[in-house]
């Protein structure tokens, strides 16, 4: 399932923090956006994940979906893939779009690996956002309960390939009842392609940075521009309860709970998702 396309679409890639990064603009031009609304994508998937939100945001914001290094269209890294290179990456590819545009601050939704990024960026550098969505995603370090599994899933891709694991990453990533409903092949059978077409070496490398990553939970109080927190009441690798003790220590904070719905709530429930962050910006359809 290709992400949708608007009318005007750019497709460059920039080198950013010594990498180059695909990304993707999409906005209206019979409605010139005043506002820009940046995309993060999770690890193992691409830009393309935000299909659902993109066809209706790109009416309210200049919209852009960025790929992480080692991902779909981006390259591979040279330096590897620490937490600290994506939120670096990130500033880099904000600062240099800013050049081109002089959109100033953004609003920036982050799913997974993306929220990892963007509570960091919100951190480091505040200047750049003018608010936070946080989709399926954690604050805190990965649980220690979940690193063997982790590392045992990494390592066979590596030694084995994708088809060993596959039929274990799926059903982590989206909940069982979408994954069997026929009305969803096509897509499972994307995403299934786009999961195991990403390199794998980079992927175990990748995967090894994220799931390494330090709890920022407690410095979340730092933070006082708008975040929405977004988690699906069936994802089993951020779950609900983690959601909640994020908006709990955020000052500005609305919890969305996506019903029905697991790690990949944006691509299972998108429309839910985009009605979400829709009240998020108090816009409406």
């Amino acid at each position: 399932m290709a992400l949708a396309i608007s009318k005007r679409v750019r497709m460059p890639k920039i080198v950013v923090n010594g990498t180059e990064l695909f990304y993707q603009v999409f906005d209206d031009a019979a409605a010139p956006a005043q506002e820009t609304l940046v995309f993060s994508h999770g690890f193992l998937m691409n830009h393309t994940m935000f299909a659902g939100q993109i066809a209706v945001l790109k009416k309210h914001f200049r919209c852009i979906a960025f790929e992480h290094r080692g991902h779909g269209q981006s390259a591979l890294a040279r330096d590897g893939y620490r937490m600290d290179n994506l939120v670096t990456d990130a500033i880099a590819l904000l600062d240099a779009l800013n050049e081109q545009y002089a959109f100033g601050p953004v609003h920036f939704a982050g799913m997974s690996t993306g929220g990892f990024v963007g509570m960091r960026l919100a951190l480091r550098r505040p200047d750049l956002l003018k608010s936070l969505a946080l989709i399926s995603t954690s604050a805190e370090s990965e649980p220690a309960q979940s690193l063997g599994k982790h590392k045992l899933l990494l390592n066979l891709v590596r030694y084995l390939g994708w088809w060993t694991v596959i039929g274990q990453v799926m059903p982590m990533l989206f909940c069982p009842d979408y994954l069997r409903n026929p009305a969803n092949r096509a897509t499972v059978a994307y995403w299934r392609e786009v999961l195991t077409s990403q390199d794998k070496r980079a992927m175990m490398a990748f995967g090894k940075a994220i799931f390494a990553r330090d709890n920022v939970l407690p410095k979340l109080a730092e933070l006082t521009l708008p975040v929405a927190v977004m988690v699906g009441d069936e994802d089993v690798l951020t779950t609900p309860e983690q959601a909640e003790r994020m908006a709990a220590a955020v000052k500005q904070a609305r919890l969305y709970t996506i019903p029905a719905a697991g790690h990949g709530a944006a691509i299972e429930k998108a429309e839910q998702v985009t009605a979400a962050l829709l009240d998020f910006y108090g816009l409406a359809a």
